[in-house]
């Protein structure tokens, strides 16, 4: 049987939406307790492979809770997030408001959210120095013309990073990642959100994504420089790097 929050084709993005409606409240925190934590050092990573540069414009895609676009702000980006999801977006503009009312305006001043649709952006062409997107990419109807859409809005010389949940290479490794996602998750899902199924979903849509590889190629057959994949866990999470050329 099927997770009913996956469904191939034009139905994808509603359920996705009703996927994360569900799930906003407590995201942040099951996304501590699944990855014990490391999602956080992930991103910081990926910040750091973006080579931020003070007045940069960053776009983060599919922005969720608005964690990484935090951060391209505080390494000197005027950053843009970007999602689908009204919930989420709540959660990422209350906390953009209780960090102005602590007085840390220095770089949430440099934070907007908008609510859009990653395959169809509101931004003209070659907008943006830096695009990420943070477990995003899988969740999109197509995931090639999500990438298109990117590469749409990413200027020339522009960086291009896609932190996602991987496949590794080797097989005795893939399966135990691949049981952690299907024994374990659901359980924090039904735990803190009383909802496994949400949770189940990740291992659902897994299955069928490219993962990094294919996502290098795709960039590749862009035009993409400087591709690169970066892995952790021994590839159950990547970053994948490009660079549009200039």
């Amino acid at each position: 049987m099927g997770n009913r929050f996956y469904e191939a084709g034009e139905r994808r993005a509603a359920r996705v939406n009703d996927l994360f409606a569900a799930i906003a409240p407590r995201y942040d925190l099951i996304n501590d307790l699944q990855s014990f934590g490391l999602h956080r050092w992930w991103k910081r990573r990926l910040i750091e492979l973006a080579t931020v540069k003070p007045g940069d414009t960053a776009l983060d895609l599919c922005c969720g809770t608005g964690d990484v676009a935090f951060a391209l702000a505080a390494a000197g980006a005027q950053a843009t997030g970007m999602d689908f999801s009204a919930p989420m977006l709540a959660v990422a503009e209350e906390r953009r408001q209780k960090a102005k009312g602590k007085r840390q305006t220095v770089a949430v001043e440099r934070v907007q959210f908008v609510q859009g649709d990653a395959l169809h952006m509101p931004f003209p062409e070659a907008h943006f120095d830096i695009v990420t997107i943070s477990y995003g990419l899988r969740n999109l109807a197509s995931v090639e013309g999500g990438l298109r859409e990117i590469w749409r809005v990413v200027k020339p010389g522009g960086r291009v990073l896609v932190l996602e949940f991987g496949k590794p290479d080797k097989a005795v490794w893939r399966w135990c990642y691949f049981t952690y996602l299907r024994c374990a998750v659901p359980v924090f899902g039904l735990l803190f959100s009383r909802n496994a199924e949400a949770y189940a979903y990740i291992l659902e849509s897994l299955h069928h994504y490219p993962a990094q590889r294919g996502v290098d190629e795709k960039l590749r057959a862009l035009g993409a420089v400087n591709a690169r994949i970066v892995n952790f866990l021994g590839g159950m999470m990547s970053i994948n790097v490009a660079t549009k050329p200039g």
